[in-house]
């Protein structure tokens, strides 16, 4: 957990439970609360202005959701969108700064969690640049393992389908399942059941 959920609760965070593709905020809407994952897996993305879906991120359970958006005056621009049953802590964003004021070490906790994240973010726009499939889908599956605890080899279950790693890299799905199979020769992944393990 990024932030303790009997600390959230005593700030006044309450728990609300989303069926899979409810919606929990909205582009261009106004950050009001800080969201932590208790379980289920929330999908951040943006459609462009032919309607195609772009996956950014699905976070899973102990992150929390867009929390950098309570720092600055700015409205979001992405939807989060329940993947599955999902249930969240919501705290008020005058509380979420009131914690973390009151909480130092958890205030540079978040710092640190805000540091990973934006590393990991240049770390795959980086490799989303470039014109190899193999580098950008690697660049995407770094950055969804960088999440996890675990960082040892093929520990992670990677929580996408080829069709949503499409939507991350901006390549064919095709290519995708070509590269995959390319990248698991190389032992770069694993496939155990049509799951990809990195």
């Amino acid at each position: 957990m990024l932030i303790e959920e009997e600390l959230l609760l005593s700030y006044g965070a309450e728990k609300e439970d989303f069926k899979p593709s409810d919606v929990i905020f909205e582009e261009n809407s106004t950050p009001r609360y800080y969201y932590q994952i208790i379980n289920g897996r929330i999908k951040l993305n943006h459609y462009n202005d032919e309607g195609k879906e772009l996956i950014l991120a699905i976070l899973s359970k102990g992150l929390s959701v867009c929390e950098l958006l309570l720092f600055i005056d700015e409205k979001y621009p992405v939807n989060a969108i329940a993947f599955e049953d999902t249930t969240v802590l919501k705290l008020p964003k005058a509380d979420f700064v009131r914690l973390l004021d009151e909480n130092p070490q958890t205030s540079r906790d978040i710092n640190k969690f805000l540091s990973e994240r934006l590393y990991q973010k240049y770390i795959m726009l980086e490799n989303n640049a470039s014109l190899r499939p193999d580098v950008r889908i690697k660049g995407a599956l770094n950055y969804q393992k960088s999440f996890s605890a675990d960082q040892s080899k093929f520990s992670f279950e990677v929580p996408l389908t080829r069709q949503q790693i499409a939507s991350i890299t901006a390549l064919r799905v095709e290519t995708v399942i070509r590269t995959i199979k390319k990248l698991e020769k190389e032992d770069f992944v694993k496939i155990i059941n049509r799951k990809i393990y990195i």
